[in-house]
């Protein structure tokens, strides 16, 4: 027969490892609480979401407030699951206010974006991580962080994992700072889109499909992006798979895509370490390489003014494009086993694209390869020559709230 020390023992042990494990954490639910709270909450308020493991079955919305922080325990301390949500889309909604905080929180598994904002002014995000638990998948939500139509946003020290589009997206808002952030297995790790005045910078993005985006898409409210500043970031192997939904336009990027510009005007990149990306270090590309089709008659598809300056390139000996990408496959074929550092479509606005203030310039990335494609000649006249692009533009200014 057992002593009942030993046994006594062996339970409490057995206690504090299913404590410790963490399989076993204890979900409690404050949804409608927590929900209350963000309706009934006057300007000024904080709102604490206190330690603990949280299940969410719907989504929660804060709208029309002025000065709210929303604060959790910390990034690894208050964590709201939306695994099995049966009700929205989106993990947390916040619309039409001003100066709002979200700080020291994580948010799981949402069916849709984790968190979306719009119409916001003065939207920032401190210390928050959004994720989708287990492998990457198409069936993920979209967004992680995903301000929309918002001014003065900021976007510091949080992380993004596993989103099926962007884990850090800010999409056809004005002044806007994403910095000190980790994105990785999402399709693009940080994407800026149809968004003027925006700095990117000392972030960390490995292992998405694309490390960082600068795009402008048509058929949106705000037309044009721009003054784009992306600098000291890490950019690294992102080499995963591309897990886009059919028909999303991050669903045409090819894996091992360190940083691209699509469409977009106004784009410096400087002083980052850009490195292990499989397909190119850095693509430059005209909406027309991807769609011809295009019905928004005020859409601009051609990149200008790009200024890609004192980077470093680092890349494995034979560099391999993704062949089950369209525009892989391309590079891929041109390119068999030894794809350039930076890749250029050669698709030129007819009008204004040879104007020195809307070159393409490229100096001082070290001892790099480069290729201009000549896509808008259907290849003929591929060329890896940079000397035409040995420019530089006048560097943009800092963005500031």
């Amino acid at each position: 027969m057992k002593s009942p020390l030993l046994t006594s023992s062996l339970v409490a042990i057995l206690f504090i490892w299913c404590a410790c494990n963490s399989d076993n954490v204890s979900w409690q639910n404050i949804e409608k609480d927590l929900q209350t709270q963000l309706i009934m909450a006057e300007d000024g308020d904080t709102i604490r979401i206190p330690e603990g493991h949280y299940k969410f079955s719907g989504s929660i919305s804060l709208d029309e407030k002025n000065n709210i922080v929303i604060i959790g325990a910390g990034l690894d301390k208050t964590v709201l699951s939306y695994k099995g949500q049966t009700e929205g889309a989106e993990g947390l909604r916040i619309t039409n206010g001003n100066n709002i905080l979200v700080q020291d929180l994580t948010i799981q598994d949402t069916k849709g974006d984790a968190i979306k904002t719009q119409d916001v002014h003065g939207m920032s995000f401190l210390n928050v991580r959004t994720e989708w638990t287990g492998k990457p998948k198409e069936s993920n939500g979209a967004y992680g962080f995903y301000p929309v139509l918002c001014t003065n946003v900021l976007i510091d020290g949080c992380i993004a994992n596993g989103a099926s589009d962007a884990g850090i997206y800010v999409g056809q808002s004005k002044h806007v700072i994403v910095k000190n952030c980790t994105a990785y297995h999402n399709v693009a790790g940080i994407e800026i889109e149809n968004t003027l005045y925006a700095d990117v910078f000392d972030n960390y993005a490995h292992d998405n499909t694309g490390g960082v985006l600068v795009f402008d898409m048509p058929d949106l409210k705000q037309k044009k992006g721009g003054y784009v500043r992306v600098y000291n970031n890490l950019i690294t192997n992102n080499n995963h798979r591309n897990f886009a939904p059919p028909g999303n336009i991050v669903g045409k990027v090819p894996a091992g895509t360190g940083f691209m510009v699509l469409a977009a005007s106004n784009v410096e990149v400087f002083n980052n370490r850009i490195e292990k990306n499989k397909t190119a270090g850095v693509s430059i590309a005209s909406f027309l390489l991807v769609e011809s089709n295009i019905k928004d008659t005020l859409f601009d598809p051609y990149p200008k003014a790009i200024h890609i300056h004192d980077n470093t390139f680092v890349r494995k000996f034979i560099q391999i494009a993704d062949w089950r990408n369209d525009l892989g496959k391309l590079a891929l074929f041109k390119f068999m086993l030894s794809v350039p550092d930076i890749l250029y479509d050669g698709i030129i606005d007819p009008i204004n694209g040879n104007k020195d203030e809307n070159k393409l310039c490229l100096r001082n990335n070290g001892e790099i390869t480069f290729a201009n494609i000549d896509a808008q000649n259907e290849f003929k006249n591929i060329t890896t020559d940079m000397k035409v692009h040995d420019c530089a533009l006048e560097q943009l200014p800092k963005v500031q709230f």
